[in-house]
């Protein structure tokens, strides 16, 4: 798996690092004390030191991005795994490092940026892409619905990622009309929708394991 993604995975080490270069471009105009943590109003409630916001967080993904490809590969379920769904594992962290990077320089700058609800937005679209790519995801120990029922049969795993992604895709559009809704309504709504869509795959993953193993 190594070998025939050597390099997509180059590409996204480069890609969390970006950030970092573009903070080397910018650093005489940064201020020394960047926000890096928003509260749910959207008002800024964390700050860090320039340093750590342009080293620190890309340097925190890039770590994230190994680990998590590691633990993918070593997987040896994912061993067989289609290369639509292992793309998506591949560039979810480049893709968090450049829009939150994107975000955290956009406000250091000064610019008049809703960060909550930007981020709100950027979660829908991954929800979405996810949900559209669940169905095609082949049983394994690291990605999807990974519950002892759907561990233990194929078509139990075919069925509730099959529902899942119509729900996760149904579910992040909710969310992305949500993301721009004024006050803290977009985050309760957030909520709710993420609590359904983790919590009616696996009630849907255990219904069928009852039906069938019954028979």
């Amino acid at each position: 798996m190594i070998k025939r993604n050597k390099w997509k995975i180059l590409v996204s080490l480069a890609i969390i690092l970006i950030p970092m270069l573009v903070g080397l471009a910018m650093w005489n105009r940064l201020p020394e004390r960047i926000p890096t943590h928003w509260g749910p109003s959207g008002t800024a409630d964390g700050w860090s030191g320039k340093g750590m916001a342009v080293f620190g967080l890309p340097g925190f993904l890039l770590l994230l991005q190994v680990v998590c490809l590691i633990a993918t590969m070593l997987d040896p379920k994912n061993k067989d795994q289609t290369d639509k769904v292992f793309n998506i594992v591949i560039f979810i962290v480049p893709g968090v490092s450049v829009v939150a990077m994107g975000l955290v320089y956009a406000a250091a700058l000064g610019f008049e940026v809703h960060v909550v609800n930007w981020v709100m937005a950027a979660v829908s679209a991954l929800v979405i892409a996810l949900g559209n790519y669940l169905p095609k995801c082949k049983p394994n120990y690291t990605i999807g619905i990974k519950v002892p029922w759907t561990l233990e049969s194929g078509e139990n795993w075919t069925a509730t990622h099959r529902l899942a992604g119509k729900i996760w895709v149904a579910g992040g559009f909710v969310m992305l009309a949500a993301s721009f809704a004024p006050g803290e309504a977009p985050i309760l709504i957030i909520i709710v929708s993420a609590a359904l869509m983790g919590f009616i795959p696996v009630l849907y993953s255990y219904l069928y394991y009852k039906k069938h193993n019954s028979k």
